[in-house]
Protein backbone atom coordinates (compact mmCIF):
# COMPACT_ATOMS: atom_id res chain seq x y z
CA UNK A 1 0.00 0.00 0.00
CA UNK A 2 1.41 3.35 -1.04
CA UNK A 3 0.58 7.01 -0.70
CA UNK A 4 -1.23 9.22 -3.20
CA UNK A 5 -0.62 12.93 -2.75
CA UNK A 6 -1.40 16.35 -4.15
CA UNK A 7 1.18 19.13 -3.90
CA UNK A 8 1.48 22.71 -5.06
CA UNK A 9 4.31 25.11 -5.77
CA UNK A 10 3.92 28.88 -5.83
CA UNK A 11 6.83 29.14 -8.27
CA UNK A 12 5.21 26.69 -10.70
CA UNK A 13 1.80 28.35 -10.34
CA UNK A 14 3.30 31.78 -11.10
CA UNK A 15 5.09 30.32 -14.13
CA UNK A 16 1.83 28.72 -15.32
CA UNK A 17 0.12 32.10 -15.13
CA UNK A 18 2.94 33.68 -17.15
CA UNK A 19 2.88 31.12 -19.98
CA UNK A 20 -0.90 30.95 -20.30
CA UNK A 21 -1.59 27.68 -18.51
CA UNK A 22 -3.29 29.39 -15.59
CA UNK A 23 -2.27 29.52 -11.98
CA UNK A 24 -4.17 26.42 -10.87
CA UNK A 25 -1.43 23.83 -11.41
CA UNK A 26 -1.03 20.93 -8.98
CA UNK A 27 1.17 17.84 -8.82
CA UNK A 28 -0.67 14.54 -8.45
CA UNK A 29 1.59 11.67 -7.51
CA UNK A 30 1.86 8.22 -6.02
CA UNK A 31 4.69 6.72 -4.00
CA UNK A 32 4.95 3.03 -3.18
CA UNK A 33 7.46 3.80 -0.43
CA UNK A 34 8.74 6.90 1.28
CA UNK A 35 6.97 10.15 2.03
CA UNK A 36 5.77 12.81 -0.40
CA UNK A 37 7.82 15.47 1.40
CA UNK A 38 11.05 13.53 0.77
CA UNK A 39 10.14 13.05 -2.88
CA UNK A 40 9.24 16.71 -3.41
CA UNK A 41 12.41 17.94 -1.68
CA UNK A 42 14.27 17.00 -4.88
CA UNK A 43 12.88 20.12 -6.55
CA UNK A 44 10.55 18.69 -9.18
CA UNK A 45 9.73 20.60 -12.37
CA UNK A 46 12.27 23.33 -11.67
CA UNK A 47 10.62 24.43 -8.40
CA UNK A 48 11.97 23.91 -4.90
CA UNK A 49 9.04 25.23 -2.86
CA UNK A 50 6.66 22.24 -3.07
CA UNK A 51 4.12 21.88 -0.28
CA UNK A 52 2.02 18.75 0.20
CA UNK A 53 -1.62 19.85 0.28
CA UNK A 54 -2.93 16.41 1.21
CA UNK A 55 -1.89 12.79 1.12
CA UNK A 56 -3.93 9.63 1.46
CA UNK A 57 -3.09 5.92 1.66
CA UNK A 58 -3.89 4.29 -1.65
CA UNK A 59 -3.85 0.86 -3.15
CA UNK A 60 -2.71 1.44 -6.72
CA UNK A 61 -0.50 -0.38 -9.19
CA UNK A 62 1.63 2.64 -10.09
CA UNK A 63 1.65 6.38 -10.55
CA UNK A 64 0.99 5.88 -14.26
CA UNK A 65 -2.32 4.12 -13.47
CA UNK A 66 -3.46 7.00 -11.26
CA UNK A 67 -2.44 9.62 -13.85
CA UNK A 68 -4.18 7.74 -16.65
CA UNK A 69 -7.39 7.62 -14.62
CA UNK A 70 -7.13 11.34 -13.77
CA UNK A 71 -6.37 12.17 -17.41
CA UNK A 72 -9.87 11.05 -18.36
CA UNK A 73 -11.39 13.72 -16.09
CA UNK A 74 -8.98 16.69 -16.09
CA UNK A 75 -6.34 18.18 -18.37
CA UNK A 76 -2.87 16.84 -17.69
CA UNK A 77 -0.03 19.16 -18.69
CA UNK A 78 2.24 17.52 -21.28
CA UNK A 79 5.80 17.56 -19.84
CA UNK A 80 7.31 17.10 -23.31
CA UNK A 81 5.74 20.35 -24.53
CA UNK A 82 7.02 22.54 -21.68
CA UNK A 83 10.79 22.28 -21.09
CA UNK A 84 10.39 23.88 -17.66
CA UNK A 85 8.66 20.74 -16.38
CA UNK A 86 11.76 18.66 -17.16
CA UNK A 87 9.75 15.54 -18.02
CA UNK A 88 7.80 15.53 -14.74
CA UNK A 89 4.47 13.77 -15.24
CA UNK A 90 1.51 14.41 -13.00
CA UNK A 91 1.12 18.17 -13.33
CA UNK A 92 -2.62 18.83 -13.56
CA UNK A 93 -4.33 21.99 -14.80
CA UNK A 94 -7.50 22.52 -12.76
CA UNK A 95 -10.52 24.63 -13.52
CA UNK A 96 -11.84 25.88 -10.14
CA UNK A 97 -15.36 26.01 -11.61
CA UNK A 98 -15.33 22.25 -12.10
CA UNK A 99 -14.26 21.74 -8.48
CA UNK A 100 -16.96 24.16 -7.31
CA UNK A 101 -19.64 22.27 -9.26
CA UNK A 102 -18.45 18.99 -7.79
CA UNK A 103 -18.61 20.48 -4.28
CA UNK A 104 -22.14 21.81 -4.89
CA UNK A 105 -23.34 18.37 -5.93
CA UNK A 106 -21.60 16.68 -2.99
CA UNK A 107 -23.07 19.18 -0.47
CA UNK A 108 -26.55 18.84 -1.99
CA UNK A 109 -26.43 15.05 -1.75
CA UNK A 110 -25.06 15.10 1.81
CA UNK A 111 -27.26 17.85 3.24
CA UNK A 112 -30.31 17.70 1.01
CA UNK A 113 -30.14 21.42 0.24
CA UNK A 114 -28.31 23.77 -2.08
CA UNK A 115 -25.34 25.85 -0.95
CA UNK A 116 -25.27 29.41 -2.25
CA UNK A 117 -21.67 30.52 -1.95
CA UNK A 118 -18.61 28.29 -2.18
CA UNK A 119 -15.01 29.45 -2.11
CA UNK A 120 -12.68 26.81 -3.54
CA UNK A 121 -9.51 26.31 -1.47
CA UNK A 122 -6.41 24.22 -2.30
CA UNK A 123 -7.60 21.50 0.09
CA UNK A 124 -10.87 21.27 -1.86
CA UNK A 125 -8.94 20.92 -5.11
CA UNK A 126 -6.72 18.24 -3.56
CA UNK A 127 -9.76 16.29 -2.35
CA UNK A 128 -11.33 16.54 -5.81
CA UNK A 129 -8.15 15.26 -7.47
CA UNK A 130 -7.68 12.34 -5.11
CA UNK A 131 -11.36 11.36 -5.19
CA UNK A 132 -11.28 11.21 -8.99
CA UNK A 133 -7.85 9.62 -9.31
CA UNK A 134 -8.44 6.87 -6.74
CA UNK A 135 -12.05 6.48 -6.92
Amino acid sequence: MGTAYVAKSKILQAWGGDVGLGKHLYKLGYLAEGTPAEHLAQGLAGAADWVVVTARPADAESEAAILERMGRKEKMVDPAYYPRLKGEAGIVKINPGTVENSMRIRFALENGREVNEIKVKPTDIARYLLDNALG
